[in-house]
């Protein structure tokens, strides 16, 4: 049972499989200088959470509260803070890596890592956006500053971050172009996207050249392989691990250039990610909710690699 002073989370002592994940009490976070403290209402699951639990990434301190997406209603605020009050309806993502801590019944986080949730959107869809669409918005925005008219190639494009790039890049103007596989092909068309491409069937270089824009969030030699397919002077941006020294000698002698994105919290961001929504260019598709207290079934459909779109805990 929980009190006004502690709270229910999702919690691991240990590195290892989805059975790692169990339910605790906490103490209730307060919110310092220029935090606010969230009711959390929803929060996403994304690759990089069943990454941590497996201790594959940067986070090694144990015990572990995972999470960085989240939606949900301000409880109380710190000194300073003047953008939000008490009862406000907010969305953003904690700070990453090291301000995780979402899958919880309440989270602390900055200020500045929020924005108004829009009206027209659930919890849920709210939940579902933060770090995957700021992850597509800092990539083909503020990175390679995609402009109406220009050839974008999103890979995985019905994934977490895929699906949303292809929205934030077809608000902008661009042709895009998407892999997934066929049986996903609809769904993508139904976003937007002007041409899809079966990697299953099809190597893509085979089908398509002379793209300004990659957006790579696949590991493997999809890099690579995209370095062929950039027109000069165009950009690859990776969402994975460093660029090796030789795709960097190679991007260089075709005149591309390649960037190595890890997503930053973002107030600025989490607003543009706001106005896209307000104005109907924008939707998380939603594979699959959870409560809070399936967190290990939600992260042990995630990594089955099968699904569309985003997987979303809820807290009653």
């Amino acid at each position: 049972m929980t009190n006004d002073t502690t709270m229910r989370a999702i919690s691991q002592d240990t590195h290892g499989t989805p059975d790692v994940l169990k339910e605790v009490v906490l103490p209730r976070p307060v919110p310092g200088p220029s935090q606010i403290l969230v009711a959390v209402r929803a929060a996403g699951v994304n690759p990089t959470d069943w990454k941590h639990r497996a201790g594959r990434l940067f986070l090694d301190r144990l015990p572990l509260v995972l999470g960085w997406d989240v939606s949900g209603v301000v409880e109380a605020v710190g000194f300073g803070v003047t953008l939000f009050k008490p009862g406000d309806e907010v969305f953003g993502m904690l700070p990453y890596p090291y301000g995780v801590g979402s899958h919880a019944e309440y989270v602390t986080a900055p200020a500045r890592a929020f924005a108004h949730k829009p009206a027209d959107i659930d919890h849920v869809q709210a939940g579902a956006l933060p770090l995957a669409a700021l992850t597509a918005y800092q990539a083909l925005v503020d990175t390679a500053d995609v402009r109406a008219g220009q050839r974008v190639l999103i890979h995985a494009a019905a994934g977490g971050v895929g699906h949303l790039a292809v929205q934030i890049a077809k608000a902008r103007g661009a042709y895009v172009i998407g892999t997934a596989s066929a049986p996903k092909h609809d769904f993508l068309r139904s976003l937007g996207a002007d041409e899809v491409v079966d990697y299953r069937t099809t190597d893509f270089r085979d089908a398509v050249q002379d793209v300004d824009v990659v957006l790579d969030p696949l590991s493997g030699d999809t890099r690579s392989r995209s370095l062929d397919v950039l027109r000069p002077g165009g950009v690859l941006v990776s969402i994975l691990a460093a660029t090796d020294p030789e795709d960097a000698a190679r991007a260089a002698a075709r005149g591309v250039r390649v960037e190595t994105l890890l997503v930053e919290a973002d107030h600025a961001g989490m607003r543009a990610v706001a106005e896209l929504v307000s104005s109907g260019a924008l939707r998380a598709h939603v594979e699959a909710v959870f409560p809070l207290a399936e967190a290990a079934k939600a992260h042990a459909l995630g990594e089955t690699d099968r699904t569309t779109g985003k997987i979303v805990l809820t807290v009653p």
